[in-house]
């Protein structure tokens, strides 16, 4: 059984995310707490706050035991694309893409 947390609309771009979430898939919940905590980067935290939920959800909901849950499947997606203007000389205009992330986290129990 596979349960799962999701973090909409996060406001890191989702190529940066992914470089975290690559470093922590198929780990144990408990290593991959580990790893994130000791991750220098912005999404590490957003991250952990997702693994987080996922193991509450299981915990609470599912009876499941935290210390046999493993990282069974965790992606990332490109969430809505805030558009921006950066006026330029001679009254051109540039445009800013801020791009904000998806992340589904589910975890299953190892047998």
């Amino acid at each position: 059984m596979e349960v799962q947390a999701i973090a909409r609309n996060i406001r890191i771009s989702p190529r940066k995310v992914r470089i975290v979430a690559d470093l922590i898939r198929g780990k144990s919940a408990g290593e991959a707490l580990s790893i994130l905590r000791n991750t220098p980067k912005a999404a590490s935290s957003v991250v952990e706050k997702a693994l987080r939920s996922a193991m509450a959800n299981a915990e609470n909901n599912n009876n499941m035991n935290i210390d046999s849950l493993y990282i069974s499947t965790i992606f990332v997606d490109a969430g809505p694309i805030m558009k921006r203007v950066h006026p330029r000389s001679r009254g051109q205009a540039f445009g800013i893409m801020k791009r904000t992330s998806t992340l589904t986290v589910k975890v299953s129990e190892r047998e």
